[in-house]
């Protein structure tokens, strides 16, 4: 197991979607979380279309930041240390006009200072519309 304390989902949704953070408002969710894989889910609606009905590639990179950040904050003691974004790139693959996307966040490298996480995301038919990589920095409290 790759986190620093058991936690379960409820744990997850009450601390890191807090509802004034971007997340929360365009309605990710935390829904699973395994020995070594974070899972979340987001809307695709009015909130994360773009102007022509589709889902928003940034809105993607949005979902893939934040499962990413989370995973790290969870590998981590996080009353030592504060887990920021430093790269994050996505491939777009497929259009998706509604439903919702799954991303599934696994890690690639978890050092002490950098975590490195593949981030893939679903269609609700289990196609695959989107590939991201995130880069996380490891930084002592009172840095950031």
């Amino acid at each position: 197991m790759i986190w620093h304390q058991a936690f379960t989902i409820d744990d997850i949704n009450n601390r890191y979607n807090d509802k004034n953070h971007i997340g929360a408002l365009i309605g990710i969710e935390f829904t699973e979380i395994g020995p070594d894989f974070l899972k979340a889910t987001m809307p695709v609606d009015e909130r994360t279309h773009q102007p022509y009905g589709l889902l928003h590639g940034g809105a993607s990179v949005v979902l893939a930041e934040t499962l990413g950040s989370v995973a790290s904050a969870l590998c981590v003691d996080h009353e030592k240390f504060n887990c920021v974004g430093l790269e994050v790139n996505a491939n777009h693959i497929r259009a998706v006009r509604n439903g919702q996307i799954t991303g599934i966040c696994t890690p690639l490298q978890i050092g002490s200072t950098i975590h490195v996480w593949e981030i893939k995301m679903y269609t609700d038919s289990g196609k695959l519309n989107c590939s991201s990589r995130l880069t996380v920095m490891v930084i002592p409290k009172g840095r950031v």
